[in-house]
């Protein structure tokens, strides 16, 4: 049974409830955030519940509540794993002006300064002269908290420095051009895109040709009713290996995802292994 929902956090509630008086035995969603943070921190769960987003505080997890989310801070901080990985030390992030640009630079520089690894300089604008005036001798790495436009445009400034984003700057295939202007950038993403002949990947039909965004919707809600017919099932572990990642059951009710490695490769988003680093071109 579907209940459609506006963005007013009263109307998602509302249809909460309903689905619960009419007899739910697990409900997926809702999927704003603050909807989300409204039914963890004031609403009563009272049967399993699958979240498509997470809440915007932490302190209160209703036992039947449990959350999976494309959650930007998450690419991020794997990114920074990722680089961490493969020897990289010291950063240079560059960002754009946006909310979820600055979370993304944020996140990143969290992740990669508890690893060990040192923040040369962050939130360098997109822009050629001031990236030019930023570029230090020692920085080994950027990372790109960039759309996929923004970042084509910066990667020709970049020279041989190695250069490493999240999944926003995959845009799904555009052409060989588009993939050249990013050779050798790194970057995470989810199994659904960047890994075909992934057993699960293959075992599901392919939506009409459109976005890598709706792509990535569309693999979400493949995992979420996976999830849930485990949470039917009386399962809580919650341990998959899924179309958006591998997924694990966390602290605080969030279902993490290990997302895989990919890099820009002869004109293609590839799958790539940690040392595997093209040489720079």
């Amino acid at each position: 049974r579907e209940y459609q929902v506006n963005e007013d956090v009263a109307d998602a509630l509302k249809n909460y409830r309903a689905a619960v008086g009419a007899g739910a035995r697990v409900i997926i969603g809702p999927l704003t955030r603050d909807a989300v943070t409204a039914l963890a921190f004031g609403e009563p769960v009272p049967v399993p519940t699958l979240a498509l987003n997470i809440p915007d505080q932490t302190g209160r997890t209703p036992e039947n509540l449990f959350m999976l989310s494309l959650q930007v801070e998450s690419e991020a901080r794997q990114a920074a794993q990722l680089a961490y990985r493969e020897k990289r030390r010291n950063a240079l992030i560059v960002s754009g002006g946006n909310a979820v640009q600055r979370r993304l630079q944020s996140a990143f520089a969290g992740e990669f300064s508890r690893l060990g690894g040192t923040v040369l300089a962050e939130g360098i604008a997109p822009d050629p002269a001031r990236l030019k005036a930023a570029i230090r001798p020692e920085a080994d790495m950027v990372f790109l908290a960039l759309n996929h436009d923004e970042a084509r445009a910066v990667c020709a400034y970049l020279g041989a420095i190695p250069a490493y984003a999240t999944s926003s700057v995959y845009a799904g295939e555009r052409g060989p051009l588009a993939a050249f202007d990013l050779a050798n950038v790194s970057f995470v993403d989810m199994p659904w895109l960047i890994e075909p002949d992934h057993p699960a990947v293959m075992g599901y039909p392919r939506p009409e040709p459109g976005s890598a965004e709706f792509e990535r919707l569309y693999a979400l809600g493949i995992d979420a009713w996976r999830i849930a017919q485990l949470l039917l099932a009386g399962e809580r572990s919650l341990k998959l290996d899924g179309v958006t990642g591998e997924l694990t059951l966390g602290p605080g009710g969030i279902i993490d995802r290990t997302l895989r490695a990919g890099r820009f490769i002869d004109g293609k988003a590839r799958l790539a292994e940690p040392g595997t680093r093209e040489p720079a071109r």
